[in-house]
């Protein structure tokens, strides 16, 4: 583990809920931002495992006092709506640039041949493909917009079983007039391209099927320089474990997904 990272991530915590004039209760050994800070070094270095980065981290000293994983999970479930606070923060922190990428990656919840006894999640809205690894899963799907340095901008969990241009309109409300929005063939759409443009002032630029008339040159070297960048954030999070999360709840699966865009944003900070 790398201390100035851990460093880095609780101040942000830190600040963070200063800012909101957050306090800890009187009796408790452990701050919230510390907490806090556990899920997301447990997200970067555990695979998103919280018993096992708290235990880790009690042993190294980097805690105030001692935290059972039981009133751990209690605590940071409570805390859940700071951690989104703290995401959605440093997305708005991060929308800056010309070019941002936009592509989705599964979140499954179960295999697909458990999907009937599944208790998070039913329906077959929740029964998705994934064309890169061509495969079906059954769960979540994360819709992510990255800048070119690979730091989260916007983001959405859909069901699965949603294309990826549902989200789209969300995903880029935020983003500044003029800039440029890269993704694959499964954003091609006509309408949704004049719609964010007259509505954002932004340009999504899909990779042209074969049977379409291709971008313009500028456009292509775009899409070839910085596409590469948002498959090096799939990898990134795929380390993390968000393909393999254990919750037994959709909040705490939830909370896990949060805690790894905020680990990846840390990570990939100049």
């Amino acid at each position: 583990m790398n201390a100035s990272w851990i460093v880095t991530a609780f101040v942000i915590c830190d600040e963070t809920l200063e800012a909101l004039e957050h306090q800890s209760h009187v009796l408790a050994q452990v701050p919230d931002s510390e907490v806090i800070t556990v899920a997301i070094v447990a997200a970067k270095y555990f695979q998103n495992h919280h018993e096992r980065a708290l235990n880790v981290m009690q042993a190294l000293g980097y805690l105030s006092g001692s935290l059972s994983t039981s009133r751990f999970n209690r605590r940071l479930h409570t805390l859940a709506d700071y951690v989104a606070f703290i995401a959605l923060t440093l997305n708005e922190l991060m929308t800056v640039g010309e070019a941002f990428i936009v592509d989705s990656l599964p979140v499954p919840v179960c295999r697909r041949v458990r999907a009937r006894r599944c208790r998070k999640v039913r329906g077959r809205a929740f029964c998705g493909y994934c064309a890169a690894k061509k495969e079906k899963f059954f769960g979540w799907r994360l819709h992510l917009i990255c800048n070119t340095a690979g730091q989260p901008v916007s983001f959405s969990l859909l069901p699965a079983g949603h294309h990826d241009l549902t989200a789209i309109h969300e995903l880029t409300v935020h983003l500044p007039a003029g800039a440029s929005i890269l993704g694959d063939k499964a954003f091609n759409s006509a309408l949704d391209e004049a719609s964010i443009l007259n509505e954002v002032g932004a340009r999504l630029v899909p990779i042209r099927k074969a049977n379409m008339r291709p971008n313009a040159w500028a456009d292509d070297y775009d899409l070839r320089h910085h596409r590469h960048t948002i498959e090096s954030v799939n990898s990134q999070l795929e380390s993390m474990g968000i393909q393999r999360l254990h919750a037994r709840t959709n909040p705490g699966l939830e909370l896990k997904v949060l805690a790894s865009l905020i680990a990846l944003a840390c990570t990939n900070m100049d």
